[in-house]
């Protein structure tokens, strides 16, 4: 029996999910989420507007802002349901949902055939598979054992690396990217993260990206590399809009568009995996993965009627999760209403915006790492028998392997083909681990040892 003292402590901290910690010390870990997923948030809109400039389906520059605007709207609706489940639609989990990086090549793909109206079009239509997923996921649940799950958070971290260090050199498409200004912003920020997290205690520990963060900006600015400019042209003040560009339905579009949103439901099995494996100690429940999967469905649907991009979960605050194990509800609330308060007022976004991307890469290394050991954990929680590493290990290196091909190695495959599973590593290692797992006969390592003695005799 817990004594009144005991209970009052419980509700109070940070580590319980329905914990009702001051708003002292909720807010510096819920700011810190939101620095973690603001740019994320926002470039896939500056990716895909851009790519359209000087094309027959070009926007202009105050609809390609409202695109940015619309994700954030799209982003804080999207976390509030994974918090706060609406008729079972959400996980009840600490989880911050955004617009995701996985539908770059395919949205640039089909917004640069079609436009802007086939891109809200395939997306409503695939946000709808995606609910479908989730009502089913039960049933499929057990084919993702462990190993499974474990081999897509892992592939999850090891395909962020290479962001995490663009960003520290400064960001792709900035031609000054590689300049030792970047690089040194970025380990002083990665420098600082490292001391607050290791040798210090209490707020400032759980704290630690925050304050690297800060430590990075200052030094950014002494070194002029901050950009103001941004701030002072982002307006005060802007409103949802209702179909923004229209609706269409290119069938080659929304097929694409629908087996991203159906491998994007497997990866969301593995953000979840790694939200309750790195919070709770324990795998995800059936109720869990169904709700949040289907407020991710939920999410984009919506967003297609308001210009916001496709959603997911995201793995950089997975990893925040992981490292500081912080989970309380109440940290996210605050986070969901930042991004709303970011959705509604450009100049908020602006100001989070300028933060240089050397500064987010110094950040967030250490939190991809950690979802990289969260999956190792989960993968080696399973029987480590010479059938599940090889599944495990063709599963990483076919994945990983295929986004470093050249355009020529797959030329002569078709387009859908490889606007799915070469985007993203995770798409091609999450099909071979949940195919191989359920061809290949089971055998448990003490089966394998009966079949080498048998050998022997």
């Amino acid at each position: 029996m817990k004594t009144k003292t005991e209970k009052t402590l419980e509700s109070n901290s940070l580590f319980e999910l329905e914990g009702k910690p001051s708003l002292k010390k909720s807010f510096p870990i819920a700011l810190q989420h939101l620095l973690a997923m603001i740019v994320g948030n926002t470039l896939p809109a500056i990716v895909l507007t851009g790519q359209l400039a000087n094309t027959p389906f070009a926007i202009s520059s105050q609809e390609s802002l409202y695109v940015i605007q619309a994700g954030m709207f799209i982003a804080a609706i999207a976390t509030f349901l994974q918090l706060y489940p609406v008729f079972k639609v959400g996980a009840n989990l600490p989880v911050i949902m955004g617009v995701s990086f996985a539908y770059i090549p395919v949205l640039t793909s089909i917004g640069l055939k079609y436009g802007m109206a086939a891109v809200y079009g395939s997306q409503l239509v695939g946000g709808i598979v995606a609910f479908i997923v989730g009502m089913n996921i039960k049933k499929i649940y057990k084919y993702f054992p462990p190993m499974v799950s474990g081999t897509v958070v892992l592939t999850i971290g090891l395909s962020l690396y290479p962001v995490a260090l663009n960003y520290m050199a400064g960001g792709n498409g900035n031609p000054n990217q590689g300049d030792l200004k970047y690089w040194a912003v970025a380990v002083l920020t990665l420098v600082v993260v490292l001391v607050c997290n290791m040798f210090a205690k209490g707020i400032v520990k759980l704290a630690a990206i925050l304050l690297g963060i800060i430590a990075g900006y200052i030094a950014s600015l002494a070194l002029g590399i901050v950009n103001l400019a941004s701030i002072g042209q982002a307006q005060w003040l802007t409103l949802p809009k209702l179909l923004p560009f229209g609706l269409d339905f290119p069938l080659d579009a929304v097929i694409t568009m629908s087996v991203m949103f159906i491998v994007n439901s497997i990866q969301a099995v593995g953000d979840l995996s790694s939200t309750t494996a790195g919070g709770f100690n324990r795998p995800p429940s059936g109720d869990e993965l169904e709700g949040g999967i289907k407020a991710n469905g939920i999410a984009s649907i919506f967003g297609s009627f308001i210009g916001g991009l496709p959603t997911a979960t995201y793995s950089q605050n997975v990893g925040i999760v992981s490292l500081t194990k912080v989970v309380c509800k109440n940290v996210f609330k605050i986070t969901a209403l930042l991004i709303c308060i970011a959705g509604f007022i450009p100049k908020f976004g602006a100001i989070m915006l300028s933060v240089p991307q050397a500064v987010i890469g110094g950040a967030t290394v250490t939190v991809f790492a950690q979802i990289t050991m969260s999956g190792m954990k989960l993968i080696t929680s399973d029987e480590m028998s010479s059938r599940n590493v090889t599944i495990v290990g063709l599963g990483i290196a076919l994945g990983m392997g295929i986004v470093q091909l050249g355009d020529q190695a797959l030329a002569q495959f078709p387009e859908w083909f490889r606007m799915v599973f070469t985007s993203s590593p995770v798409v091609l290692a999450t099909v071979v681990v949940f195919v191989l797992n359920i061809l290949l006969p089971k055998k448990t390592l003490e089966e394998e040892q009966k079949e080498r003695d048998l050998m022997d005799m």
